[in-house]
């Protein structure tokens, strides 16, 4: 669910566990997502499902680090985690659709679409998971 909490230079779009995050930010007229994580440079998008797809395929693989990779590379994690990470992240390109990511990979759309979701899922889940344990951990400081 999106937040109305202000970043230092714009609103928090969503916030997760883990300091990570999605700040709306407007320049020039323009609206940009910007994801944000510890030890990860940030990357922006001009959708915000994109950004969310990013942080949750960011969570799929336990993080990862874009620097290095180039405008066109894939981060060696992503690549080691299998077919369905490897779709959501290109999903997370502004140029990049179903269509396109069903032919590089010799499947229909409509799996692209799945595999998407099913990243989606574990991410979801994995944030359950951490959140759990925060509270956990809190409970035991008390």
């Amino acid at each position: 669910m999106p937040s109305t909490e202000t970043a230092a230079d714009g609103r928090v779009h969503r916030e997760y566990v883990m300091d990570v995050r999605i700040v709306e930010r407007t320049e020039g007229g323009a609206t940009r997502y910007a994801f944000e994580a510890p030890e990860h440079k940030g990357i922006a998008f001009d959708d915000p499902e994109d950004a969310e797809l990013y942080a949750d395929v960011y969570f799929d693989v336990n993080g990862f680090e874009e620097a290095g990779t180039g405008d066109r590379g894939v981060p060696p994690v992503i690549i080691q985690a299998g077919r369905d990470t490897l779709a959501a992240y290109f999903l997370t390109h502004d140029t990049i659709d179903e269509q396109w990511v069903g032919s590089f990979m010799g499947v229909q759309p409509g799996k692209v679409v799945r595999y998407a979701s099913r990243v989606r899922d574990r991410a979801q889940n994995i944030r359950e998971r951490l959140r759990e344990r925060e509270r956990n951990q809190e409970r035991e400081r008390v």
